[in-house]
């Protein structure tokens, strides 16, 4: 069940800043495998969930076990491309690895995002809704006294039914870091890609433990949530476009620093290769090549999504800031999680 909220009065930023990051060392692996069916699914096809009601049955649990058995190489690599995400069409596609370079014809001024292996605390969003087969958008993991919040953009949506999977591998047999199932959304009622609403473009969601009882975190590693210290920024952003985007279906990495969007209160940062399927990836400093974590102070999301319409969109991403309002929403995922 979506947990929306109207804006309230922000808590004390002192209290949710003074949170230490969480330990990556002798990260472990999850297998990202489960045995049995999953609940409420028959012959690959959930189940219609309950009209709702006092007399109507409760919904079936869902688990990490059961996101895991849903989600099978098969089921992944036979998903359709056709799930919401940041509303950007397709430009030109990433050119695949160890291509030769084509010269530009005007000099680039901004970077381009590279294809590689990813990190465990970032990962793709999957759902089993109508409308949403196939990895979407992108989340990465937040640190939390439970150790189970991911962090994403708003307008993502991951639904009733929906998975987590951290340095997701296209193809593989198992997943490095396993497959997650995702519980509780928390988002503000009012936020939106337009208007006042593109500030409050975030959303927290609870992970349920693995079938060993792990946290998420506690596998993964977690980025410490941070007050967005400015404008002008350096930063590491991760994500994943989607393969309607990006044929090799892998992480992108981009180094490079932030600015004001003009006109709003928002950042913005130049980098090619954020296709449609990046919404939520983390604008991360600090990064730490070892541990592989650093600090979120931002994420792909807000207006129209997280960047402008038509051709070379792709170029340019917007993030909301995050103040008081992101730190409040935090604090209610915590209570209620």
């Amino acid at each position: 069940m979506r947990q929306r909220w109207g804006r309230t009065a922000a808590v004390a930023l002192g209290v949710t800043l003074g949170l230490a990051a969480a330990p990556v060392g002798g990260v472990a692996m999850a297998a990202g495998t489960a045995d049995g069916p999953v609940d409420g699914v028959v012959d690959g096809v959930l189940d219609p969930p309950a009209d709702g009601g006092h007399d109507a049955p409760a919904r079936p649990s869902w688990t990490s076990k059961d996101a895991a058995a849903y989600w099978t190489p098969e089921r992944m690599a036979a998903a359709i491309a056709h799930a919401p995400g940041r509303a950007r069409p397709r430009t030109t596609p990433v050119p695949p690895a160890g291509a030769a370079a084509r010269p530009p014809a005007k000099p680039q001024l901004a970077p381009t995002a590279r294809h590689f292996g990813g990190v465990p605390s970032v990962g793709v969003l999957f759902t089993v809704d109508s409308d949403a087969k196939t990895h979407h958008c992108t989340a990465s993991v937040v640190h939390s006294p439970q150790g189970n919040l991911i962090l994403t953009a708003g307008h993502c949506n991951p639904g009733t039914r929906a998975a987590f999977v951290p340095q997701y591998r296209s193809g593989a047999t198992t997943q490095p870091y396993g497959i997650w199932a995702i519980g509780e959304t928390f988002d503000y009622a009012d936020r939106g890609t337009t208007g006042d609403g593109a500030d409050l473009d975030f959303a927290f969601a609870t992970v349920a433990p693995d079938a060993r009882g792990r946290t998420v975190e506690s596998v993964t590693g977690g980025n410490t949530l941070a007050a967005t210290p400015g404008y002008t920024n350096k930063v590491t952003v991760i994500g994943y476009p989607s393969v309607r985007n990006d044929p090799q279906d892998r992480a992108v990495r981009c180094d490079t620093r932030t600015t004001r969007l003009t006109g709003t209160r928002q950042l913005r940062m130049e980098c090619g290769g954020f296709y449609g399927g990046t919404s939520g990836s983390p604008w991360l400093t600090h990064f730490d090549e070892r541990t592989r974590t650093g600090q979120i102070i931002g994420l792909i999301g807000g207006l129209n999504g997280g960047g402008p319409t038509g051709p070379h969109s792709d170029r340019t991403s917007y993030s909301p800031y995050f103040d008081a309002a992101i730190f409040d929403l935090y604090a209610r995922a915590i209570q209620e999680s």
